[in-house]
């Protein structure tokens, strides 16, 4: 592609969004550069502190335990109190916990602090979801969803080199320089970010959205449980992918080379990818992802060799990029807009489950029947999200006059931010 057409693509990628958006982008690229404590956690607590994997297991356990608990609560915290206050309390709870746990030295302690620092730092996703719905155009939300989860994985790539260099001079300087980066970000909510949380009409104040409202919407629902399907998917990546290739024999260099891929297309093809997808059927995308996530997993059963298994990576990379802005449009599109950080947080909620649901599902798996197996559930899971998303977006019409009331609504809020 000549310069000057990738020239114009960027422009495109970045064009229109308002400017409490790109603060709001801001805060997450930094709070990812200081993602510390979920890189080195397992590594910090065998190699450092000496102790065993069965421990660091439960620690990580107690950790994605947090972020189910606190899904739930922040998107109630997201409608009631107002998604800057959240966000505020969210990041500035985060960098005092990591600052504590890096000081932390008995077991129990350990442990409890750590389920506190995944309570706190998942409690923002709600919050910083519904206010980008709040303040973004509706036709500009695939958009800024993508520019997000790009500036998500940017961070955590360049965070993760970064650490490893860090880790080996002292852990606890990796401890405080990611409360140091969460307390900017907190900083930054606070002075650059208005609050955005739409005043409720009359109407919408009478009819009250509890989580009862958002459990008895059976459309929306039906959202939530496929995205535990997918997410249980893309999961194994960080826990299945492993653990298989250290049974068939590879090294973790081997593993660090494979899955490496994934970060790099997704900085690398991200906003491209999105420039492509954006004005495109929902409907299909979400098909295609899912089908592409699964195959992608289920060809892993076939890998003898690393470069096979950076390919498999790639398949289900595309789908990562394709799938995770058209979630998230379509978890905005349903929700109401004066209970969107409920809605928001039940839809994190899926992925928190997911991340807890997977070990032990692909743990289980290997160690009873054989990674191929594990593989042919993902390809199966996959089908059988693909087939749940196209009976679900065929009742429901991307003109679906319920969506475009939500649109309407939103454009005061354009306005006004």
């Amino acid at each position: 592609m000549p310069l000057a057409a990738l020239r114009r693509a960027a422009r495109h990628s970045v064009s229109g969004l308002p400017r409490e958006f790109w603060w709001l982008w801001t805060s997450t690229l930094v709070n990812r550069l200081g993602a510390f404590v979920a890189t080195f956690m397992a590594l910090y607590l065998t190699l450092d502190r000496g102790y065993s994997a069965s421990y660091a297991g439960l620690v990580a356990s107690l950790h994605g335990l947090g972020g189910v608990v606190s899904s739930l609560g922040a998107g109630v915290m997201t409608d009631r109190l107002g998604r800057r206050p959240t966000l505020l309390i969210a990041q500035a709870s985060t960098a005092l916990s990591v600052a504590l746990l890096g000081f932390m030295h008995d077991p129990v302690a350990i442990a409890a602090v750590a389920f506190l620092v995944g309570m706190a730092s998942n409690a923002s996703r709600p919050a910083v979801q519904a206010m980008m719905a709040d303040i973004v155009r509706p036709e500009d939300r695939v958009r800024a969803f993508s520019l997000n989860y790009w500036a998500i994985n940017l961070g955590f790539a360049v965070s993760s080199a970064g650490a490893g260099f860090i880790a080996e001079y002292s852990y606890l300087a990796g401890f405080l320089l990611e409360a140091g980066m969460t307390m900017v970000c907190a900083i930054v909510v606070f002075v650059k970010l208005p609050e955005s949380r739409p005043e409720p009409t009359a109407k919408e104040a009478a009819e009250s959205v509890g989580l009862g409202t958002v459990l008895r919407d059976g459309r929306f629902m039906s959202v939530v449980g496929l995205s535990f399907l997918v997410a249980l998917i893309f999961q194994q990546g960080s826990v299945g992918l492993p653990v298989a290739m250290g049974k068939a024999g590879f090294t973790p260099a081997d593993y660090g080379m494979a899955i490496a891929v994934n970060g790099v297309l997704i900085v690398a093809l991200q906003i491209p990818v999105t420039r492509f997808i954006e004005h495109r059927d929902p409907r299909r995308l979400l098909v295609v992802s899912s089908l592409l996530a699964g195959y992608g997993f289920g060809l892993t059963a076939f890998a003898g060799s690393v470069g096979v298994f950076a390919l498999t990576v790639c398949v289900w990379t595309l789908a990562e990029i394709v799938n995770a802005p058209t979630q998230t449009g379509l978890v905005v599109r349903l929700s109401p807009v004066h209970g969107r950080g409920r809605y928001q947080g039940m839809y994190t909620l899926s992925w928190a489950v997911a991340a807890l649901t997977a070990p032990l599902m692909s743990g289980f798996v290997i160690d009873r029947l054989g990674a191929e197996w594990l593989w042919g559930m993902c390809a199966l899971i996959g089908t059988g999200a693909a087939l749940g998303y196209g009976v679900l977006m065929r009742r429901l019409p991307v003109e679906q006059p319920v969506a475009k009331a939500h649109m309407e609504a939103a454009e005061p809020e354009v306005r006004t931010a």
